[in-house]
This record gives structure tokens, sequence and C-alpha cells, in this order.
């Protein structure tokens, strides 16, 4: 373990050497190091290598960036408090991001969005990443951005996703344009992955009052229907999603969204008893949910399809 502290403090001391060679080549071994060996992130974090990484995302250098936003992403996946104590280290994440379509590598843009993520699983982090507007600012814009490449829009929405289970930061989500972004996904993008995260996202924004009028605005209910008809042969998890946006919906709308969504989606029933037979429990409970607002007697029990509660248990 000593000899783990000394390389570790020997490569940080490398990060602000003046030789931009020497500082590349420190980096490099940080990165297999972290990625090869998890005991040694908190090491290299103690060591001090965080502001030293966070700094090197403003570099120039692609391969610079590449190999620092990795490294801070494999140490986050151990170390997350570390990260989070950083002062600065949001900023540079968030700058990475922002430059996503000019001076940022591709390939630093998802280890930057994968690196948020991580730190996302915390739930006390959430408000406080939500919060940063040009990071949910920058993400939004991955995912609109249309030559984005793949792993880059997947990894943005995983972040949004982990942003926006914080439900005050649903209504920062709607204000910087997250629910057109996202529908454009779902209509245009042939993914099946992809369509995953995205409806798991839109789910996540229907449970705020700002979302009713912004869903309306692009005809979001009728898209979540679409996706529940049996014909599209879409995945299980999309048609789990859309369930769960569409009672999001009832719950945090009007008496105008509750009857949209009943009356649009009474002809996707079939749909939707799919996800209450076979769904995930969660999945299960909210379709049952869902078929008492479309049978019109909202938690008032004996509807027709009550027996399918036997399933979502």
């Amino acid at each position: 373990m000593e000899v783990n502290r000394r390389t570790a403090r020997s490569l940080v001391s490398k990060l602000s050497s003046v030789s931009e060679q020497t500082r590349s080549e420190a980096l490099s071994e940080l990165r297999l190091i972290t990625k090869q060996d998890s005991d040694s992130r908190s090491i290299i974090a103690e060591a001090g290598a965080i502001p030293y990484l966070s700094e090197t995302l403003y570099s120039s250098s692609h391969e610079s960036q590449e190999n620092a936003s990795a490294t801070l992403l494999n140490i986050s996946i151990s170390s997350k408090d570390s990260l989070m104590s950083t002062r600065g280290l949001l900023d540079a994440l968030a700058h990475a991001l922002r430059h996503h379509a000019t001076s940022t590598s591709p390939l630093a843009v998802q280890s930057a969005a994968a690196t948020l993520h991580s730190l996302l699983i915390v739930d006390s982090y959430r408000s406080i990443i939500g919060s940063k507007r040009d990071i949910v600012y920058s993400l939004i814009e991955i995912i609109k951005t249309p030559n984005s490449p793949p792993r880059s829009v997947k990894d943005s929405l995983k972040a949004l996703f982990g942003i926006a289970l914080y439900p005050l930061n649903r209504s920062t989500l709607v204000d910087l344009g997250a629910v057109p972004a996202l529908f454009s996904i779902v209509l245009k993008d042939g993914r099946v992955g992809i369509v995953e995260d995205a409806t798991a996202v839109i789910a996540q924004i229907a449970g705020c009052e700002e979302s009713e009028a912004e869903f309306s605005r692009f005809s979001g209910v009728g898209i979540l229907v679409d996706l529940l008809d049996l014909g599209t042969g879409l995945s299980l998890r999309i048609k789990e999603n859309s369930v769960a946006a569409l009672l999001n919906l009832v719950r945090s709308g009007g008496e105008r969204v509750i009857e949209e969504v009943r009356e649009m989606a009474a002809v996707v029933v079939e749909g939707i008893e799919e996800v209450a037979v076979a769904g995930s429990s969660k999945g299960k409970s909210k379709a049952v949910a869902l078929l008492k607002v479309i049978d019109g007697r909202l938690n008032n029990g004996n509807t027709k399809f009550e027996s399918l509660l036997d399933h979502s248990s």
C-alpha cells in the first residue's frame, strides 16, 4: 500500500510539471492505474490529483482531456466525496460539456457526462448538480445536437435522469428546453437503448406542475400513447416509462390532463395491460393505477382491472 502511495504522489507531482510531455505521460499512467486497480482510486484522490485533473479539462489537447476525464470517471466510482468536495470540479465538467461541438474531444464529453451520472447516484448531490444550470443546459444541448455521438447522447441522458430524480430540478429541465429535445429523440431516433433512456427522463419530468403545458405544446400525451401501441413492437422498458410518464402527468396536472390521458390512452389498454402483467414490480403497480384512471374511477378501486393487481405485487 505504501508503494502505491509513493507512486501516486510521484505521478501527481508530475501533473504540475512545466513539461507537457511529462504531464501527458503522468495523465496516461493515472488513467491506466485507476482503471485497473480500484484500490488506487482513493489513494490517487488523497494525493491531490483531482484539482490537476479538473484543470486539464480546460486543455486544448484532446489526449490530455480524454485521459483526465477518464481518470475522474474512474475515481468517481470509489471516491465520490473527494470529487464533490474539490473546488471547481463541477465547473470544469460543465466546461467540457459546454464545448462538446467545438474544442472538447467526444471521448472527454462522454467521460464528463458519465462522471456526472456516477456522482448523481448519491441522493444529496442531485440538488447541487441540478442547481448548476450550465451543466443542465449543456447536457440538453448535447442530446439536441443532430451529430452528437450516440455514446455522448446516452451518457447525457443518464446524467439528466439522475438530475430529474430530484423533484425540484424538474422545473429547471422544463425551463431549459428538455421536453422538446427528449420528444424529438423519441420521434426521430431508432436506437432502442437511447429511446429507453429518453422516455425514462420524460417520465421523471412529467412529475412536476410545469410539465403539463410543455407536454401539451409538443403533443406529449399523444406521443406517449403511441409508444404503448402493441403494433409498434417497442421494448417493455419503453412501455413502462410511457405508463409512468402518463401517470405522473395525471398526478401532477389538473382535470384537463386527466381527461386527455383517459380519452387517448383508452385505445391502448392492451399495451398498458402488458406492462401490468409483464413489467417490473413498479411498472405493474403504475400500469394498474393508470388503468384505473382510464376506467374513470381514479383511486376508487373495484374496477374491471382490479384482477391485474395480483400480478403487480
